[in-house]
């Protein structure tokens, strides 16, 4: 007869070791007297104990995917090593400083030791494991090769997460000084002009027609500044929840992203960087061809590739070699359609796949240190444009009160 599996709680516990230190941490046991007595073992002196209620949310910043990468990295080399699952999750758990990694690395713990394989387990949290993600899992426990398609994973994880990081670094730098720069603005014309046209009103003068024109949109952005900032926050919200729900919009807004000089070249060299490190880490996992594609499709993070690997899928499963419908659609480059041929022509896909996303990849950080460098000059003109014309404009009065006089 089968014996029912133990089912355990997790303890948040505090107390002192044999030297008298203060210490805390966590536990996975069957009560909390056998908290105490795994405590006592490990010559700590337990001062408090309290069980964790799984219902309630943890405290602390949400799961990242770069913590995600690092916990298929740790998983990989430990059962490399020869290490049982159980025991490397404990090792996992206890590591992360991050109370949610640790909590979920534990519930992972916890269903495995019920019986649940890993690869469902995973399946139970959606919002750090994407289907992708388990199937190469469930691939690679159903060949008795989880080692090294967890390591697999956690090179994708890695390279992947590299890349995003990457396209970050390009977009958010003059996003951020220009914002600063319009707050500058801002404050400038809202809070200083008005005190210079004080002093211009006071004076029997005709203004120079720059001054007078920063005169008027202070004036204008006193008197509806707070509509216009409030209209902006409602549209760019609306934007977005109308983005997330019409895949018409996201078709749209991709698109146009494509279409922007500098910006829209680095967005297609990512995601054919992505489209290549993908297809090549499921075909490389055993992932039958069809399914593979499907779940590219989701991994290329732009609507318009999302839709041509979907399109490529369907050509494909009409009998057509990959790099044939490649060649009919246009979002493919030619280098990728010629390794690709190559590759299906000598039976190593996989490698062909990971040359060209490491070709991309690299020309993805090439272009985003070049565009770095040449954003810095631009971006200190925009600045010295805002910042610098608005002084102008208030000083030019000053500069003719000689003539006044």
């Amino acid at each position: 007869m089968a014996t029912r599996p133990v089912k355990t709680e997790v303890y948040r516990w505090e107390g002192t070791d044999l030297i008298g230190t203060k210490v805390k941490g966590e536990l996975t046991a069957e009560s909390l007297a056998m908290t105490r007595i795994q405590l006592r073992r490990q010559g700590i002196t337990a001062g408090k104990i309290q069980r964790q209620n799984a219902r309630t949310p943890r405290l602390g910043k949400p799961i990242t995917a770069h913590e995600i990468a690092l916990f298929t990295r740790q998983l990989a080399t430990l059962i490399k090593a020869a290490i049982p699952l159980l025991q490397a999750l404990e090792v996992i758990a206890n590591g992360f400083e991050h109370p949610a990694m640790r909590h979920m690395v534990t519930e992972l713990k916890q269903d495995i030791s019920a019986g649940t394989s890993l690869a469902a387990a995973l399946r139970k949290k959606p919002l750090q494991f994407d289907a992708l993600f388990c199937n190469l899992v469930d691939a690679g426990e159903q060949a008795g090769a989880l080692d090294v398609l967890l390591e697999r994973v956690a090179t994708y994880k890695e390279k992947t997460e590299a890349l995003k990081k990457k396209i970050k670094k390009a977009m958010i730098y003059p996003i951020a000084v220009v914002l600063v720069a319009l707050v500058v603005s801002g404050i400038l014309l809202v809070e200083v002009v008005p005190q210079f046209q004080g002093i211009f009103s006071s004076f029997d003068a005709q203004l120079p027609a720059f001054t007078l024109t920063v005169i008027a949109l202070s004036e204008w952005l006193v008197q509806f500044g707070l509509w216009l900032f409030g209209s902006f926050g409602i549209g760019l919200f609306a934007l977005g929840y109308r983005y997330k729900r019409s895949q018409a919009l996201r078709h749209q807004v991709d698109r146009w992203l494509l279409k922007l000089p500098v910006i829209g070249n680095l967005l297609h060299l990512s995601a054919i960087a992505r489209f290549a490190r993908t297809l090549a880490t499921t075909f490389a996992a055993g992932v039958p061809l069809l399914e593979a594609l499907h779940a590219v499709a989701g991994a290329t993070g732009n609507q318009v590739y999302k839709d041509a690997v979907l399109q490529l899928q369907k050509q494909v499963a009409t009998g057509s070699q990959i790099h044939v419908a490649m060649s009919t659609i246009s979002v493919f480059p030619n280098m990728a359609i010629q390794m690709t041929a190559i590759g299906e022509e000598s039976g190593t896909l996989d490698d062909m796949l990971n040359h060209v996303a490491t070709y991309y990849e690299t020309e993805v950080d090439s272009l985003v240190d070049n565009l770095t460098t040449l954003m810095e000059p631009l971006i200190m003109a925009v600045l010295g444009v805002m910042v610098g014309g608005l002084v102008i404009a208030m000083y030019l009065p000053i500069f003719k009160l000689g003539q006044v006089i």
